[in-house]
C-alpha cells in the first residue's frame, strides 16, 4: 500500500468509527422511544435493559452503516479539499478515481460485513429483542401503592391506603379486600397503620399491620337434610394489635416465553430460511391450483362428459412435476403406504371425442324437450352456488398465499439491498465531499441528512409499491439504490472536472451564458 493510500484511508477510519457510533446511538434512541411506555414502571433490572439495548443496537446496524459511510466519506474528502490536499494529490498525477480506490476497497469490506450482520446477526437479535419485549409487556407494573387509590395488581387482593410516607414505607389507614375465596367482599381487613417491605429477592411482600380489625362474613354450614350450604349468614369481627400478612409476588417477575412462537416472523429469518419459506408457499399455491382443476370434473356433471376444462400450462407443468416426484419417492421406497397411479400423459386442451348413436340422440332430444321441474332448477342453482363458493374460496386463499410470498421475497431482497446501500452512499459521499471542499460537521452533516432522508423515503416507497403490486419486488426493493447510484455517478463526473456546484459564481456564469446565447439567437429589428 502506498503512502498516499494510507493517508486517505487513515483520514477515513477515524470519522467512520465516530459517525457509526453516533448514528447507532441516535437510531437506538429513536427506536426505543416507540416502546418507552411498555418499559417504564416495570421495575426492570439493568441486565434486562442492557440486553434490550444491545439487541436493538444490532438490529439497527444495517441501517447505520450506510449513513456512517456517507457522512464519513463527505467529511474525509471535504477535509482533503478544504486543506488543498486533494489538489496536491491531483498535481502528482493521481486522478480522483485513483484516490477513491483505498476507501472503496474498505467500503467493500464494510458491505460484506453489513451483509453478514443483516443475514445472520440481525434475525437472531430481532428474535431475542422482540421476544424479550413481549415478555416485558406481559410483566405487571412494579408494586406501587398510591394514597387514596385501590391497588389491584396482586391476584385476588385489593389494597387501599390513605397515607404513605415515601422515606420508610410507613402506611396509614389501610383497607384490604381478600377475594381469594371467590365470594365477593366477605373478607376485609382494616388497620390504623402498617409497614410494607419485600424479602427473598422481591418474591414475597410482607405487610405488618397495627391496631386493626379482621371482618369476615359467611354461611352457617351445611344443611343436613338437603346437603346444600346453609342459608344462615354469620359474621365475625376479630381485633388485633399486630398482624402479619405475606403475599406471593411471583406473578410480578419477568417470565420468558419460548422463542419458537416468534421465530416464524420474516424479520427473524435469514436468506436461506426465507428461501425455504418461499418454496413452501409456492408448493401450497401449486397444490391449491392442481386440486381446483382436478375437481372441475365434479363441478359440471353434464358438460364434463363432452367437454373438459382447459388446464393452464403452468398448472399442467406443476402437476407433472409433482407426479414425477411422487413416482420417484415411491420407487425409492419413501412412500411405502401410498399407492400412486402411473402417469398417463393426456392433452387436456382438446375435448375427448364422444361417439353418440342415433338412438341415444333421439333419447337425449326427447329428454331436453321436456320442461324443467322446480326440483331440477333448485338443484342446478344449488350446484352453481356451491361452485361459485369454491371458486371464491380458492381465489381468497391464493391471494393470501401470494401476499405472504411477496412479503418473504421483500425481506430477502431487503437484506441484500441494505448492504449494497453502503456502496451507493459512498458513490455519493466521496465525490460530493470533493465538490463541496468543506470538512467538519457543518455542510457534510446537512448533506448527509438530506441524502439519507431521500434514501429512506425511496426505500419506504419502493417497499410499499412492491407490497401493493405497483412494482415488482425486485424493482421496488432496489429503487433507492438505483436512484442513489445514478446520482453518485453524476456527482463523480462533476467531481472529475472540478465542477463548482455549490459556488454562487458557478451559477452566475451559467446564467450569463444562457442570457448571451438567448441574445445572440434573438432576431434583430430592421428599421
Amino acid at each position: 500500500m502506498k503512502k498516499i493510500d494510507k493517508l486517505i484511508l487513515s483520514s477515513f477510519l477515524g470519522p467512520f468509527v465516530l459517525t457509526f457510533l453516533v448514528v447507532v446511538f441516535i437510531l437506538l434512541n429513536i427506536h426505543m422511544l416507540k416502546y418507552f411506555d411498555d418499559i417504564i414502571g416495570k421495575d426492570l433490572g439493568w441486565d434486562v435493559i442492557s440486553q434490550l439495548l444491545f439487541y436493538f443496537a444490532i438490529f439497527n446496524t444495517p441501517v447505520a452503516l450506510p449513513l456512517a459511510v456517507l457522512l464519513s466519506a463527505l467529511i474525509t474528502f471535504g477535509n482533503l479539499g478544504e486543506h488543498f490536499e486533494l489538489t496536491a494529490i491531483k498535481s502528482l498525477g493521481i486522478s480522483l478515481i485513483r484516490s477513491l480506490v483505498p476507501i472503496f476497497v474498505f467500503v467493500l469490506f464494510i458491505t460484506a460485513g453489513a451483509y453478514l450482520v443483516g443475514n445472520f446477526l440481525v434475525p437472531k437479535a430481532a428474535l431475542e429483542a422482540y421476544s424479550l419485549l413481549y415478555d416485558i409487556r406481559q410483566k405487571k407494573p412494579a408494586l406501587d401503592l398510591r394514597p387514596g387509590v385501590f391497588y389491584n395488581a396482586i391476584p385476588d387482593i385489593s389494597i387501599k391506603v390513605n397515607e404513605k410516607e415515601p422515606d420508610n414505607g410507613f402506611l396509614r389507614g389501610i383497607i384490604i379486600y381478600d377475594h381469594r375465596g371467590r365470594s365477593g367482599n366477605r373478607k376485609v381487613i382494616k388497620a390504623d397503620s402498617g409497614q410494607m417491605y419485600t424479602f427473598l429477592n422481591d418474591q414475597y411482600l410482607k405487610l405488618e399491620l397495627f391496631s386493626g380489625y379482621n371482618y369476615q362474613e359467611g354461611s352457617s354450614g351445611e344443611d343436613l337434610t338437603t346437603g346444600q350450604p346453609g342459608t344462615d349468614e354469620t359474621y365475625q369481627r376479630t381485633a388485633f394489635s399486630k398482624s402479619q400478612i405475606v403475599f406471593d409476588l411471583s406473578s410480578f417477575g419477568l417470565n420468558r416465553t419460548d422463542k419458537k412462537w416468534f421465530q416464524n416472523n420474516r424479520i427473524m429469518r435469514n436468506q436461506n430460511q426465507l428461501n425455504l419459506d418461499i418454496d413452501s408457499v409456492r408448493k401450497v399455491i401449486s397444490t391449491e391450483s392442481i386440486s381446483l382443476y382436478a375437481s372441475s370434473a365434479n363441478m359440471f356433471n353434464y358438460y364434463s362428459k363432452k367437454d373438459s376444462v382447459i388446464w393452464p400450462s403452468e398448472v399442467k407443468r406443476l402437476k407433472a412435476q409433482r407426479d414425477s416426484t411422487q413416482q420417484a419417492q415411491l420407487a425409492a421406497g419413501t412412500l411405502p403406504n401410498q399407492r400412486i397411479e402411473p402417469i398417463i400423459p393426456a392433452d387436456t386442451t382438446k375435448p375427448v371425442p364422444v361417439v353418440i348413436t342415433e338412438r341415444q340422440k333421439l333419447v337425449s332430444d326427447s329428454l331436453f324437450r321436456q320442461a324443467y321441474t322446480a326440483r331440477e332448477v333448485s338443484a342446478a342453482l344449488s350446484q352453481a352456488r356451491m361452485i361459485k363458493a369454491q371458486l371464491l374460496a380458492f381465489n381468497t386463499n391464493v391471494k393470501v398465499y401470494e401476499t405472504e410470498l411477496r412479503f418473504f421475497k421483500i425481506q430477502w431482497h431487503k437484506i441484500l439491498a441494505q448492504a449494497i446501500a453502503c456502496i451507493s452512499m459512498f458513490l455519493i459521499g466521496a465525490p460530493l465531499g470533493a465538490i463541496i471542499k468543506k470538512g467538519g460537521l457543518g455542510i457534510p452533516v446537512l448533506m448527509s441528512i438530506l441524502f439519507f432522508i431521500l434514501f429512506y423515503v425511496l426505500s419506504l416507497m419502493g417497499e410499499k409499491w412492491a407490497k401493493q403490486e405497483i412494482l415488482s419486488v425486485t424493482s421496488g426493493m432496489w429503487l433507492a439504490n438505483s436512484v442513489l447510484v445514478i446520482i453518485g455517478l453524476l456527482f463523480l463526473r462533476q467531481a472529475r472536472v472540478d465542477a463548482r456546484l455549490f459556488d454562487a459564481d458557478f451559477y452566475h456564469v451559467v446564467w450569463d451564458k444562457i442570457k448571451y446565447r438567448f441574445q445572440k439567437t434573438r432576431p434583430k429589428m430592421v428599421a
